[in-house]
């Protein structure tokens, strides 16, 4: 009978232990915008979008290429040289409708160093910018390269991000310091560049 209570003993601590440790690695890691939407643009829109300088863009839904849930968000570009373009999600954007599935409000910051999407890649070569928006309405950037293939998880550390040079809003505060807690993020494919791409679950983590 002691030998029977001793091997039960030890199953209960080996599930608590793995129980807790399964906590601790969801922690890593929090969903901030699972891209689960309805796309639509404007001034009631879910996304902040748009384009200028001769480059165009599109943006819409994908059921056939994701990476979890229902499907991803499609973007079809056309980057020239001298346009720009912005995809966006957060608050304090024209798209009132535009918020994360966890409210900005409701994260700790503190927890977290980096930030990271699900990239559909085409090995194309092109590159894609990523933009924050900081507490002060700061842009900051972080630029990467489309070459791979398929579903990839990229990571954003937050020290490598850059204070863009090229534009800030009007609204920014210019203290070339990263404020938390972050408003928005957006993508922005740069030129020269034409195709499509997927993205898909954007989280928060700490690495």
């Amino acid at each position: 009978m002691k030998i029977v209570g001793l091997f039960f003993l030890v199953v209960i601590l080996a599930a608590v232990f793995f129980f807790q440790s399964g906590i601790l690695n969801a922690n890593d890691a929090l969903l901030i915008d699972n891209l689960e939407i309805a796309v639509s643009g404007g001034p009631q829109g879910t996304v902040d979008f748009g384009s200028g300088g001769d480059s165009s863009v599109e943006v819409n839904t994908d059921s056939s290429i994701k990476n979890q849930g229902d499907q991803s968000v499609k973007v079809v570009y056309m980057a020239v040289d001298g346009g720009h373009m912005w995809i966006a999600r957060g608050t304090g954007l024209d798209a009132s409708n535009a918020g994360w599935t966890t409210e900005v409000k409701d994260i700790d910051w503190d927890k977290y160093n980096a930030i990271s999407v699900y990239v559909y890649g085409e090995n194309s070569g092109s590159s894609i910018a990523f933009d924050l928006k900081d507490a002060g309405s700061e842009m900051w950037r972080y630029i990467i390269t489309d070459d791979f293939d398929g579903w990839k998880q990229v990571v954003f550390p937050f020290d490598q991000f850059y204070a863009r040079s090229d534009w800030q809003p009007a609204s920014a505060d210019n203290n070339s310091q990263m404020d938390f807690p972050v408003q928005s993020y957006q993508f922005e494919p740069l030129a020269p560049g034409k195709g499509t791409f997927y993205f898909d679950q954007v989280e928060v983590i700490k690495e």
